[in-house]
């Protein structure tokens, strides 16, 4: 299809989706199509055109970001590739951990001769390691001009905040702010909580009730089905998952978040899951930060991977609290556990 035609093909979209046009959206999607058509000079006498290289969209959970992402990479013909940032990170790390030729500028290099275009979904950095090398990694991915579409919760100038040693993250925040078109998408509802309305499997409290009732479900969905333990390897790290029968796992939430695991044992995990059960999630607290942490990855890979979910927690989702310095990353778990334990997802 044409880009140019990129609004109209759009509208269809919504039309046939039965989705509000909405013009914040539209104007939005205007802005891509010239983002994408747009072209870096060849010679530096163009001194008017502020050429840019990355899209970066950001907005609060349920606003439709990726979908709006989503439908402008899948009509671009160009050599392309999507990840989750934490994916990419990982693809990265790997790179430079196996790879004798592993520079940054060699990793860049190699992306540029499969990769036009680079698209990363749900961009945060909560780690040291990534903040120190990310404005390394944008600056030569930018200089061998590959372009670059990014979502976020979160605006530029509050990435990593309050995070260790954040005033060496500022460089990568000047380098991508000079090279991004950056734009917020503001919706007044949550079109998760619209769509998919209440959470039918998710339980609250934790009562015996609640556990008689998930384990009906449970012995529902495993009917038929083979005990078989599964251990997942990761780098060396081993993780156990006792409960397993032919792609349906249950855990407690001590197993699956209170170890020191990451994004890429909850990746490997979900490549041999197909339906999870988590019980008994608990209130977060500045004491439980780390948890809280583990269980946004996690509920991030299930989303990317469209893995349904059984929950039990404390309370109702929606008001179970949270660490302070997590409270907008977890409006997004929030959001997207309403549409992986919509009864859409189930048997």
């Amino acid at each position: 299809m044409s880009l140019n035609l990129l609004k109209e093909y759009f509208i269809e979209h919504c039309t046939q989706n039965n989705f509000e046009k909405n013009l914040h959206q539209i104007e939005i999607i205007n802005l891509l199509k010239e983002f994408l058509l747009s072209k870096k000079p060849l010679f530096n006498f163009y001194k008017n055109y502020d050429y840019k290289s990355c899209f970066y969209l950001y907005g609060d959970v349920g606003v439709g970001k990726t979908m709006l992402l989503d439908f402008a990479f899948d009509r671009i013909s160009t050599p392309k590739y999507r990840s989750h940032f934490n994916e990419f990170m990982i693809k990265f790390h790997d790179f430079r951990h196996e790879s004798k030729n592993n520079s940054i500028a060699n990793f860049v290099k190699e992306l540029k001769k499969k990769y036009k275009l680079i698209y990363l979904d749900e961009f945060q950095v909560t780690n040291i390691v990534d903040a120190m090398i990310l404005g390394k990694l944008f600056e030569k991915i930018f200089h061998e001009n590959i372009k670059v579409i990014i979502t976020s919760n979160i605006q530029l100038d509050k990435l990593y905040k309050d995070g260790l040693q954040r005033e060496q993250f500022l460089p990568f925040i000047s380098i991508i702010k000079k090279n991004s078109i950056q734009k917020e998408i503001v919706l007044e509802n949550d079109y998760r909580k619209q769509i998919h309305g209440k959470l039918d499997g998710a339980f609250h409290p934790l009562t015996d009730k609640v556990r008689f009732k998930i384990n009906q479900l449970f012995r529902k969905l495993t009917k038929n089905k083979k005990l078989k333990e599964q251990i997942i390897r990761t780098k060396g790290r081993k993780f156990k998952i006792s409960n397993f029968y032919e792609g349906i796992a249950k855990f407690n939430f001590s197993e699956i978040c209170g170890s020191h695991i990451g994004a890429e044992d909850y990746i490997n995990i979900a490549k041999v899951c197909k339906f999870i059960i988590i019980e008994d999630i608990p209130n977060f607290t500045d004491e439980l930060i780390n948890q809280q942490q583990r269980f946004i990855i996690l509920i991030d890979v299930l989303y990317e991977k469209n893995i349904p979910l059984i929950l039990s927690s404390n309370k109702k989702l929606d008001l179970l609290e949270s660490s302070s310095k997590l409270e907008d990353s977890f409006k997004r778990t929030i959001s997207r556990l309403y549409e992986l334990t919509s009864i859409k997802n189930f048997f």
